[in-house]
């Protein structure tokens, strides 16, 4: 049966009975209540967040101005499905994850950029972060394919970390088409999303865009001294990762594009019951090796140039670690250091705990300008999320 989530005392859509597997009404709606106070205060116009435990949905709540079916851009969390894609490639012996790139795509081996493997490119070591690529090149595979020419190294492979947000998942995507002879976008959808029964997808087509939340900026930027006072290096720098890029994906082509690390579109039910199937990997859809390098092994510790500590991420996620750094790696305090996942430009947040067999999902369409905003609204509801388990959350 299912609830409205304005109704009562339990304001999410009941989708089973939490005691069945071991949690209560009473921290879910602790937790549904926390992200009800950003919609409150106007930091965000909507939002969804979903909890699974033990494969099963225990609840689905929508805010705001949107429906329980609505959907939502999952922004960098939708570098785990581009992942997934490449995980099954590797389980199937069709790629190996020293392979160099442009074997598969030869027009990425220019300016010595022949030495990048897949394993750089999963884990943000290949050397161009901020390589630049947008509308309308990104368009068409002709546009793609001749600025890979003309991107440059900024370090050599595999020396150092630092955040690709997009121009890396490019590259993964035309060597997932390359190997396969099939759009990412459909080998996610026929060999992930399909077999697993679940509704998230890399890019929506134009005529499937109704019930998709359209981005809404809000806020103002902070200034210096409020990121320094958040814990933010002076000189920080986002990027490509600002308001005015991240709306182009509310353009019908742009959405239906289906931006191998941004561009990834579902309810938070989806997103919840995927990181479900990455625990327990029903079917045997994963080669148990391949889904253990991508959910458990660290394969980069090397620094964080933003944080200051190491990176932990396996091959295609982050870990929490047990480095007493979790709430900064977007985790919160209540989860285990086990716990793996991805978050999101917006504050969007995806992650499931071994430990605890939770695995939760917050989406919004509210694009906070105060980005210390989403990193608190992050924690805070990885805390309670995660203490629904018997943990304390703040």
């Amino acid at each position: 049966m299912t609830t409205k989530n304005q109704a009562g005392n339990r304001p999410y859509d009941e989708v089973g009975d939490p005691t069945e597997v071991g949690l209560t009404a009473r921290g879910l709606n602790d937790l549904v209540a926390r992200a009800q106070r950003d919609v409150d205060a106007g930091a965000v116009p909507s939002c969804q967040l979903a909890v699974a435990r033990h494969g099963r949905l225990v609840a689905h709540a929508t805010l705001g101005d949107a429906s329980i079916d609505d959907r939502y851009l999952m922004f960098s969390s939708t570098k785990a499905l581009t992942a997934a894609s490449v995980w099954l490639l590797i389980g199937d012996g069709l790629l190996s994850i020293d392979q160099r790139a442009a074997e598969f795509v030869p027009e990425f081996a220019t300016n010595e950029k022949d030495q990048v493997t897949i394993r750089h490119l999963l884990t943000h070591t290949a050397g161009f972060p901020l390589a630049p690529l947008g509308p309308p090149e990104w368009l068409t595979r002709d546009g793609r394919r001749q600025r890979f020419a003309r991107w440059r190294l900024v370090w050599e492979p595999g020396t150092r970390f630092e955040y690709h947000p997009t121009s890396a998942h490019w590259v993964l995507a035309e060597v997932i088409e390359e190997i396969t002879g099939t759009d990412h976008r459909e080998f996610f959808a026929t060999r992930v999303a399909g077999p697993l029964g679940l509704g998230v997808t890399i890019g929506v087509p134009e005529g499937d865009q109704a019930n998709v939340q359209r981005l809404v900026a809000t806020g103002e930027p902070p200034t210096p001294e409020q990121l320094a006072a958040a814990g933010v290096p002076e000189g920080w720098d986002p990027g490509e990762v600002v308001n005015d890029n991240l709306v182009l994906l509310n353009d019908p082509a742009n959405l239906a594009l289906g931006v191998p690390a941004a561009g990834g579109v579902g309810t938070a039910a989806d997103v919840a019951m995927f990181y479900q199937a990455l625990l327990e990997n029903p079917h045997g859809l994963f080669d148990p090796a391949v889904l253990a390098a991508g959910t458990a092994e660290v394969f980069c510790d090397l620094p964080d140039p933003l944080l200051g500590f190491p990176a932990l991420r396996t091959l295609g996620l982050y870990l929490a670690g047990g480095d007493g750094n979790s709430v900064l790696r977007g985790f919160g305090r209540t989860t285990s250091a086990r716990t793996f996942g991805h978050n999101g430009a917006g504050g969007q947040i995806a992650w499931a705990d071994p430990d605890t067999g939770i695995s939760f999902a917050y989406l919004t369409n509210g694009l906070d300008a105060f980005v210390p905003n989403q990193w608190r609204r992050q924690a805070a509801l990885t805390n309670r999320a995660g203490a629904l388990a018997g943990g304390l959350a703040d």
